[in-house]
């Protein structure tokens, strides 16, 4: 069955790059006119113009870490889709610690971006979406559910996801469902300077952290957490809220 958004209003957070851009296209493809948001006004306006998906994309730019600019956000994408039927809370920031030595900055930047963020741009887009009767999908991690040697701050954070999603679940319905997703290793950036750290190249990290935290012995492409993401957007998934899916190829299976 082709899930079809021809005419849907979507906000993707930290949609400039890496799982957040792989959502936009999806999005895009599925015939949604998408508002693109990207920390600052330039990374936001070069992948709009990389993209360039004939009038169907907004740029709404700001950081999330900010309340004041999550607010302009949601203004910026509502006055140019015209309302909001979906909200993704991509964005994310993640600083490789472990106790004793992370900074009072680091701890704050974690926190605020994939928490605080979450929390405040469902709040103001929560309007909207109860007007629309629409979907907000949270992006938490595996390290939301495991620990893991320098992922305290940003595990915490992103365990703190999983809760408010399951609590927003409950205060938006019926109206509007939430539910998160949680991912394993995937192709971003971030992912990429970890692998660094642990090897000479990507291609050699990538081996050695597929090899014992998952069951496909691979690291996943972008485009497949973007397709669980429009199925829990979709009217296939219009029974499912609160809940919390695991996209990892078996990394939490033990």
């Amino acid at each position: 069955m082709h899930i079809d958004f021809t005419d849907k209003r979507v906000l993707v957070t930290g949609g400039s790059r890496g799982i957040g851009r792989a959502i936009v296209e999806m999005f895009l493809a599925a015939g949604a006119k998408v508002a693109l948001n990207g920390s600052t006004k330039e990374s936001t306006a070069k992948a709009v113009s990389e993209i360039a998906a004939s009038g169907r994309l907004v740029a709404a730019s700001g950081s999330v870490a900010e309340v004041a600019d999550c607010a302009r956000i949601v203004e910026t994408a509502v006055a140019g889709l015209g309302g909001l039927d979906v909200l993704v809370n991509n964005a994310g920031w993640g600083d490789v610690t472990v106790l004793g030595e992370t900074t009072e900055e680091s701890w704050n930047r974690t926190v605020d971006t994939n928490l605080k963020g979450v929390y405040f741009m469902t709040q103001y887009a929560a309007p909207h979406l109860k007007a629309s009767k629409g979907a907000i999908v949270n992006f938490s991690s595996v390290f939301g559910l495991v620990g893991a040697p320098g992922s305290s701050v940003y595990g915490a954070a992103k365990a703190g996801v999983i809760n408010l999603t399951k609590a927003h679940a409950l205060e938006l319905a019926p109206e509007v469902r939430v539910n998160a997703v949680c991912p394993g290793g995937v192709d971003t950036d971030m992912l990429r300077d970890m692998a660094l750290t642990l090897a000479d190249s990507v291609e050699e990290g990538y081996a050695i952290l597929s090899e014992d935290c998952t069951a496909q012995k691979r690291i996943a492409d972008p485009r497949e957490l973007a397709a669980p993401v429009l199925y829990l957007c979709s009217d296939l998934a219009s029974f499912v809220t609160g809940s919390v899916h695991v996209v990892d190829g078996g990394e939490t299976v033990d």
